[in-house]
């Protein structure tokens, strides 16, 4: 497909990165040449240096002739209205990142009238996400997912002791005909391989039949909760991010704190938000935070605006014992950091917004179904093409990722759970489980235009 994107920020260098994978041919348009030229030097994409606010620079990469066009400058304002030019000079499908909540208040208004197919927030989906863990505190509805004859769940592995302390290779002998896919372990979701040792305090993510697996959740349901009894919570940074999350916790009847250095900032919060008390302060001044009853919280999300302070704002946070702490983190280099830290998550808002942008490109005809567990890894479901590189090879010989596993495939009436020698044909539908960080992987796997081997 071609696909042109307008703004070679985060999130534009992120999904052209992904969509590399997929073999697309991408056009990048941004007004800084130096952007541009670091890009050029580490992608093969063709850039145009221009603002393409100006619609004869629409016109010049040709933007009737591509399949999407993604808007993701730094303005909302811009990323509107190029994407509604690009749609009235003949792009069939165009997406725009908005993020303001003004925006956000009309934005089935602005869709429909500036004639914009799918709108990306990435404050939002972040929030969004932040909540469900909050407030469901399983990311699943009632612990399993279900699609076809194959089931999800997800439990602690404390429910099953004899699950503790075993390698991930024994599982069968508990979990018979069952596979374990992810597990969540201090903050962050890992994908386990032969050696990965269960611990006490993980969550399981577990494959397998519906049957078995309706089964196995009776054993763990009684113990299993849809809802946590959260109370209060102190949000760190009251950017869009901490103003979306306070907003849905409001509404969910819990007490919010947030603190915030710029008093303009306070004064906008206040006047947007109806219960939440807002704090004009540094959150890194531990003698605010003792006259807050910080220790009281029941949860605590740093959402300032640099990551360095939402890591150590979260250790602190971790240290006074607060049971739930999350931190929004941009920087994928910090991932190790994480697990050392255990903090309860750590979400990246450029991972999910770039798996949503892929998602509606891909659109249903490939990926059937998806959703995100925890806010780091996807459940997925494709459709299998005989020109993917995962078709027609025992699964043993494919060089997957460290972050990607095959859970299950539906052929026909038959589901399977898969082992070394299994072989995906085309037509299946395939569940495929892995991180967001591998999204440009995925799209590899998902690549259709040639039968190359996948990994090398």
């Amino acid at each position: 497909m071609k696909i042109a994107i307008i703004g070679a920020g985060k999130l534009g260098r992120k999904v052209a990165d992904a969509l590399l994978g997929g073999d697309h041919s991408l056009t990048v348009v941004d007004s800084n040449e130096h952007v541009l030229e670091k890009l050029v030097s580490q992608m093969d994409v063709m850039t145009v240096n221009a603002n393409a606010k100006d619609t004869s620079v629409l016109k010049q990469i040709g933007v009737a002739s591509h399949d999407y066009l993604l808007t993701c400058t730094g303005s909302d304002e811009q990323n509107i209205l190029i994407a509604s030019f690009a749609k009235k000079l003949g792009c069939p499908r165009v997406i725009a990142s908005v993020r303001d909540p003004e925006h956000m208040n009309q934005i089935d208004f602005i869709k429909e009238n500036m004639d914009i197919d799918y709108v990306v927030n990435s404050d939002l989906s972040i929030a969004i996400e932040i909540y469900r863990y909050l407030v469901e505190k399983y990311t699943l509805a009632n612990g399993v997912f279900t699609s076809g004859k194959v089931a999800l769940i997800e439990f602690f592995a404390w429910h099953i002791p004899e699950l503790v302390d075993l390698p991930i290779t024994n599982v069968g002998q508990i979990l018979k005909d069952m596979l374990v896919v992810a597990l969540s372990r201090n903050g962050k979701v890992i994908i386990p391989h032969g050696d990965t040792v269960i611990q006490k305090d993980d969550v399981l993510y577990v494959v397998g039949e519906k049957q078995d697996v309706l089964t196995l959740s009776d054993k763990v349901t009684d113990r299993q909760h849809k809802y946590n009894d959260i109370q209060k919570v102190m949000i760190m940074g009251g950017g869009k991010t901490g103003l979306y999350l306070a907003r849905k916790l409001e509404d969910f009847g819990v007490a919010v704190k947030i603190i915030e250095k710029d008093l303009d900032r306070c004064h906008y919060l206040s006047s947007h938000l109806d219960n939440a008390m807002i704090l004009n302060g540094d959150a890194t001044d531990l003698n605010l935070l003792e006259e807050e009853n910080f220790d009281a919280m029941d949860a605590v999300i740093t959402s300032t605006g640099f990551d360095e302070d939402n890591l150590l704002l979260a250790l602190t946070a971790k240290k006074r014992g607060i049971e739930d702490v999350i931190a929004k983190i941009s920087r994928s280099s910090y991932s190790d950091l994480i697990e050392t830290m255990g903090i309860d998550m750590a979400l990246n808002p450029l991972d999910i917004t770039a798996s949503n942008i892929l998602r509606y490109i891909q659109g249903s005809k490939r990926v059937i179904s998806s959703m995100l567990v925890q806010g780091q890894a996807e459940i997925m479901e494709i459709i299998a093409d005989d020109r993917m590189p995962l078709v027609n090879k025992k699964l043993s010989t494919l060089t997957l990722p460290a972050g990607v596993i095959i859970a299950a495939i539906h052929r026909g009436s038959e589901a399977i759970i898969p082992n070394g020698d299994t072989i995906i044909r085309e037509g299946d539908r395939v569940m495929i489980i892995a991180l967001l960080s591998e999204i440009k992987n995925i799209e590899t796997l998902m690549r259709t235009k040639s039968k190359l081997h996948f990994g090398g």
